[in-house]
């Protein structure tokens, strides 16, 4: 995204809270028409107001089936701005813009898929959760200049890895983005990508100098001690302990409703997999950043601050 936003947003996410794809549809036809480019529209409109329904989502302020319905919206949106720009590309290199084993949420690397097209690329959209081995079929057959891949969270680091390793047994150098690789480029170094953009006008210009100098290397060296995959298995025993921990320490849950504690156990799953990708990329920021944001976001009367914390000690002694 550029740094400013547009000042339609607002707008836009009322409309997309409110499930009024006709007013959606209307406010971006209009400003085509007025003379909006398609690339400001998706870079400056739908792109900031989907990350503005994620946080919603993430903070219980908005249901599954809402974000849905809003990614829905905004897909249809970001079609109505691109329609009248399908000249064929210019520029000789093909591109695959793809979402990693698991990654569900394909609105970013659709946005990113049609800047890029905008740009003169010619672009295949593989679209959401594709294997590694098809992966590595697919681009073996059909030799693009690049891999663009996409995560929206953390712990899909782990899934990344294994197509950034699908890529490179085809050959084909990869680079990263999304908000799951984090706010600069040392998980993506780590999972072994070429590089790492910010964002799709940041990773035209990678593209312009592309492909890389030097070949990129894998930094994963400690998992050969096999915490992360210990980690993992003991999860489910993990989340009881800590479930465990709360019951005695925090006297409400005795009078939990049964879909109170399916989302507490929901959260405390959440931590645990935060935990296993903060340990897959050996870096200790990604977990505790997601403590401290994930506080705050349970409602008063659920389950304390320090929960997140007597969670991470259940962890540690394990």
């Amino acid at each position: 995204m550029t740094a400013a936003t547009h000042p339609e947003c607002p707008a836009l996410l009322g409309h997309l809270l409110s499930a009024d794809e006709q007013a959606a549809l209307r406010l971006v036809r209009r400003l085509v028409e007025t003379g909006s480019s398609p690339e400001d529209i998706l870079l400056r409109l739908i792109a900031p107001v989907q990350a503005d329904i994620g946080e919603l989502w993430a903070a219980n302020h908005l249901s599954v089936a809402g974000e849905h319905v809003a990614s829905y919206i905004n897909e249809r949106a970001a079609a109505v701005a691109c329609a009248g720009s399908d000249r064929p590309p210019w520029r000789p290199e093909k591109l695959v813009v793809v979402c990693a084993d698991g990654e569900w949420h394909t609105l970013p690397s659709r946005l990113l898929a049609e800047t890029l097209r905008l740009r003169g690329f010619a672009i295949t959209f593989l679209g959401a959760s594709v294997p590694p081995a098809h992966l590595t079929s697919y681009l073996q057959q059909e030799e693009p200049a690049a891999v663009l891949l996409s995560i929206s969270l953390p712990v899909r680091l782990p899934s990344a890895r294994r197509s950034v390793q699908a890529a490179r047994l085809a050959g084909v150098p990869i680079l990263c983005g999304g908000r799951g690789f984090g706010d600069s480029a040392r998980w993506a170094r780590r999972l072994g990508a070429d590089a790492w953009a910010a964002d799709a006008v940041e990773a035209a210009a990678v593209l312009e100098d592309w492909p890389p100098r030097h070949p990129a290397r894998a930094g994963l060296d400690h998992l050969a001690d096999d915490e992360y995959s210990r980690l993992v298995k003991e999860t489910p025993a993990l989340v009881a302990s800590a479930l465990a921990v709360l019951d005695q320490r925090f006297r409400p849950m005795s009078a939990y409703t049964t879909r109170q504690r399916e989302a507490t156990v929901e959260d405390l799953g959440h931590i645990a997999a935060f935990l296993a990708a903060a340990v897959y990329v050996d870096d200790d920021t990604l977990f505790t950043r997601f403590l401290q944001w994930l506080a705050p976001c349970w409602p008063p009367g659920t389950c304390p601050r320090q929960a997140p914390t007597w969670s991470w000690s259940t962890c540690r002694k394990r």
